[in-house]
């Protein structure tokens, strides 16, 4: 069938694990960031740049995985791929890093509370994908939340818009490169050396780097920013080059959920009642796209069972336009 996913069973299992293993992370990073004070969030930016890349360098190394350095040096499109992703996810750091020193943690969640959103949306503007009547009435819902915040704020949630956009920027860079984790973070870090130590030597010449003027325990806590940094981030790659980008809209939600509930709970952001009202259209935007993917996946298994029978299939639902493997949520 034409509907059928690019990748088996097992691998879109792994993806799945994957994902889960990454938003689940990325949802308790609030956790770490305040620990880096009083390092500013551009110096944790370049140190998070430095440090993943020598992890995943020992990695790789360990692994003896470094074949396809060169098959990517001798492929200029692939490159220009990982260029674009490494400036969008450079971007995604620094503001989220910006957000939590800032007390902007909620914000930061509603960025991926919406990215869901964004990635459906590029979905249908990039890669062609057609979406079903619910995902519409989601992305509507969506929309109308963004103007409710904007109305609340005063101004319009640029911290969760940059979020969501350059993360789904990320993810679709990530598909169309289909490189793996390990590989695909090492080049995006690669790219981003230079510049990031750059700026460590240029503020320690300015005697504004906190790197060994906070002792041993500063020091070995912005190291391991590049643990904290890659691991997730490998998962990531992982999930997206067996997942449709649907669904990872869907494992999104693990880590907005966690970020809300550390704004609310453990820094005591302020919730007025506008940005209540805010938050529960986009939750109402996802409970539609929830139940559209559960929907979707149960026709999904009766074509399936239906094919491996050999019945014909007659009926409406059989009349419809068939969706494209990447717009169907798994």
């Amino acid at each position: 069938m034409s509907a059928e996913p690019k990748v088996d069973r097992g691998e879109q299992r792994i993806g799945l694990l994957n994902g889960f293993a990454a938003y689940g992370m990325w949802g308790l990073f609030p956790m770490y960031f305040p620990l880096l004070k009083p390092a500013g969030p551009f110096e944790v930016l370049a140190h998070r740049m430095v440090w993943s890349l020598a992890v995943v360098a020992v990695a790789l190394l360990v692994l003896r995985r470094w074949r396809w350095a060169g098959e990517l040096l001798r492929q200029p499109r692939r490159l220009a791929l990982i260029a674009v992703g490494a400036a969008f996810i450079a971007v995604n750091w620094g503001t989220y890093i910006w957000a939590v020193d800032n007390g902007r943690v909620v914000e930061a969640s509603l960025g991926y509370f919406i990215n869901p959103l964004v990635t459906i949306a590029m979905g249908v503007l990039i890669l062609k994908e057609r979406l079903r009547p619910a995902q519409w009435a989601a992305v509507g819902v969506g929309f109308a939340a963004v103007l409710v915040l904007t109305v609340g704020y005063g101004h319009p949630p640029w911290i969760s818009l940059i979020l969501a956009c350059s993360f789904a920027t990320y993810g679709l860079v990530k598909k169309q490169v289909n490189l793996g984790g390990l590989e695909s973070l090492a080049a995006e870090t690669a790219l981003q050396f230079l510049p990031a130590v750059a700026f460590l030597l240029l503020l320690g010449a300015r005697g504004d780097s906190t790197f060994t003027a906070e002792g041993a325990g500063h020091t070995t806590l912005l190291v391991l920013t590049g643990v904290i940094t890659a691991l997730p981030l490998v998962c990531f790659g992982a999930a997206a080059i067996r997942v449709p980008l649907s669904t990872l809209g869907l494992l999104q939600y693990l880590a907005p959920v966690f970020q809300f509930l550390l704004g609310i709970v453990y820094f005591h952001e302020a919730m007025p009642a506008e940005r209540w009202a805010g938050f529960a259209l986009v939750w109402l935007a996802l409970a539609l796209l929830t139940w559209d993917a559960l929907r979707a996946a149960r026709r999904g298994r009766l074509r399936m069972d239906t094919a491996r029978a050999g019945t014909p299939v007659t009926g409406r639902r059989e009349t419809a336009p068939e969706t494209a493997p990447e717009a169907e949520p798994v």
